[in-house]
């Protein structure tokens, strides 16, 4: 019986799409679960009977997704934040851009006998999720789509595999938000979401994908504050544009600046539930800002 607690996850970086790399070198991937795995379609036979049965049912194409749920830690992430980017680190600077990068990620259930090696080729980062909220670690999830999934019973040839990064993870105990250049001492939460719009392609005989299509880079989120002024609810009603700063630091101090240089709010709707504190949620749409050169830009800063 497999048990939650033996289980692990790397990845390699493929040079062709859904081929993993002779004599790979595994990266161990932190996490806190995942629902990654292969699924099928189905079409049962839609020839008729006189006794109203069922002929057969077939398999058809097969694709792979899933989320890898993370707490965000220093240096754990760095190439998978390049796959869904789409970028480059150059510098420690980390911009969106057009290069697509595949993964073969393995998954392994170590109190499993026979076949104990799930290996995911022609995995592309699709989407990140980043929360950042009080007295709590960073989490989020990685949201990947792949090509095809075998089980093996023994890792590849000539595999290596690097240890986990013992980096702390980050909490919301340091750092700090900006809201158009000013720092906010008032934030209940920040989200952000990174969409990429992958989508799979299929051609006759074959049942996976070929490389999936890509859309553009989607970044929306939501900054939540008490209500205390009209500031920010203004911004919303005068679809005034603004930027978003917050950096991360971990107790080494080393940091990740994620900056957003131009944002919209989208909405601006003040509930009252209670007597309590009042809650303004602002959910917001990143754009290309023309000075930045992008929608979004993280800086890792080293202790």
């Amino acid at each position: 019986m497999a048990d939650g607690s033996q289980h692990s996850m790397a990845y390699v970086a493929e040079l062709t799409y859904g081929v993993t790399p002779a004599s790979p070198g595994f990266k161990a991937i932190r996490n806190k679960g995942t629902t990654l795995a292969l699924t099928k379609e189905g079409s049962a036979d839609e020839e008729l009977r006189n006794d109203r049965q069922i002929t057969d049912y077939r398999h058809m194409n097969k694709s792979v997704a899933g989320d890898i749920n993370i707490n965000l830690s220093y240096g754990s992430f760095d190439d998978l934040l390049e796959g869904v980017t789409m970028g480059t680190w150059t510098n420690d600077k980390l911009i969106v851009g057009k290069t697509r990068r595949s993964f073969t990620i393995e998954r392994k259930f170590g109190d499993i006998a026979d076949k104990p090696y799930h290996r995911y080729t022609g995995c592309e980062v699709n989407t990140l999720n980043l929360t950042v909220a009080p007295g709590a670690r960073v989490s989020g999830s990685l949201g990947v789509v792949g090509k095809d999934m075998t089980p093996e019973a023994a890792s590849l040839s000539g595999s290596t595999y690097e240890g986990e990064t013992t980096t702390q993870v980050f909490d919301s105990f340091k750092g700090v938000i900006r809201e158009g250049l000013t720092g906010l001492a008032v934030v209940t939460e920040v989200t952000l979401t990174l969409e990429n719009g992958l989508e799979s392609r299929y051609v006759v005989g074959s049942d996976t994908t070929i490389q999936p299509g890509v859309g553009r880079s989607n970044i929306t989120g939501q900054l939540s504050a008490y209500f205390e002024n009209s500031v920010l609810l203004e911004k919303f009603l005068n679809e005034q544009s603004s930027s978003l700063e917050f950096s991360l630091v971990d107790a080494a101090g080393n940091s990740y600046v994620f900056t957003l240089p131009k944002i919209k709010y989208t909405g601006g709707q003040v509930d009252v539930s209670g007597e309590g504190a009042i809650i303004l949620p602002l959910p917001f749409q990143a754009v290309y800002d023309e000075t930045a050169g992008t929608n979004l830009s993280i800086e890792r800063i080293s202790a």
